[in-house]
């Protein structure tokens, strides 16, 4: 009998303590509640047990709840809202927190669930309200100091191709406004919002249509200008090459009316010399340069009439050779 009784006294024994018992692990913090109502514990009478290692409390009346103390993540679903210049594009972003007041989380929100569903609505209202409140270009550049590339050579003097407009603020203070705007409304929920970072930013359908149309039309505009502008030298080219060419022919025809008139003067030269050297000379010369002109004149066809006085007839007025005597 002594022995059954002991022995329901130890196993009762280790049921209370088994009861009273718990650990707390370095990753977490422990709230005790009796009845569903924050308590002290038996260490530090404070209901935060922050300690890591082996804690006590009330058997059966006491209740253990475990809360995270580590940086805990918070990754929002893809949400579709409109930028200030009435485009549409799809947000995804994330953040970082962690539980700062466990009591009044613990009493506000009881579990991560619902913590992570208030931060939807309150990261994600942040979030809308604030890329409503900006361009397109503001959400899409990280910095707003940061030099876009641009080739020069596509961009004329008076055009504003390939130039962006100013950036006033930036992704990175995108994501500081929304972290500055969502911190004080979660603090009353215990929680301290640490982070916030876009993940991710995609155009609609519709929008990348008209983003599309635009950079076509401008490569458009970009090509019409190199045509225009390469008309514009082929004709330039085209009219010096015009000029060149009757500068070229002009001058060849200046040298080669030189050379002509230097050698019909030489040769004019040379016959002086050459039939003015004798009397018979100059007859044959005259002989010579009238048969010349039978030959331009005179055809099978030809007929011709002369006087008897005719130089050119004076050829023909012995041309069956003297009369024998």
């Amino acid at each position: 009998m002594k022995l059954t009784i002991l022995f329901f006294a130890s196993l009762l024994g280790v049921i209370i303590i088994g009861s009273s018992a718990f650990t707390v692990d370095q990753t977490e913090q422990v709230f005790i509640t009796e009845f569903g109502k924050p308590v002290g514990d038996a260490i530090n009478a404070d209901p935060n047990v922050s300690e890591a290692g082996l804690h006590w409390k009330k058997p059966f009346i006491q209740q253990v709840n475990r809360i995270e103390k580590r940086i805990l993540e918070w990754d929002g679903p893809a949400t579709e809202m409109p930028t200030r210049d009435k485009l549409y594009i799809s947000v995804d972003n994330f953040a970082r927190w962690r539980i700062s007041d466990p009591k009044t989380y613990f009493e506000k929100l009881r579990d991560e669930r619902t913590a992570l569903s208030r931060l939807d609505d309150i990261i994600g209202s942040e979030t809308r309200g604030i890329i409503a409140s900006h361009d397109l270009i503001e959400v899409i550049r990280s910095e707003k100091n940061r030099k876009p590339v641009r080739d020069e050579s596509l961009v004329a003097g008076n055009s504003n191709l390939g130039v962006l407009a100013p950036i006033q603020y930036g992704r990175n203070s995108l994501d500081e406004q929304i972290l500055k705007a969502a911190q004080p409304k979660v603090t009353s929920w215990g929680i301290e919002l640490l982070d916030v970072r876009f993940k991710r930013i995609n155009y609609k359908p519709g929008v990348i249509d008209k983003i599309y149309k635009r950079m076509s039309s401008e490569r458009e505009q970009i090509a019409d200008r190199f045509r225009s502008e390469g008309a514009g030298e082929a004709a330039k080219i085209l009219g010096r090459k015009e000029r060149d060419l009757l500068q070229i022919e002009s001058e060849a025809y200046r040298k080669e009316q030189e050379i002509k008139g230097k050698a019909d003067a030489k040769a004019t030269e040379i016959y002086a010399t050459a039939y003015n050297s004798s009397t018979s000379a100059a007859d044959f010369y005259q002989f010579v340069k009238t048969l010349d002109t039978y030959k331009k004149t005179l055809g099978k066809d030809t007929t011709t009439i002369f006087t008897s006085n005719s130089d050119l007839f004076r050829l023909f007025k012995h041309i069956d050779g003297p009369k024998p005597q």
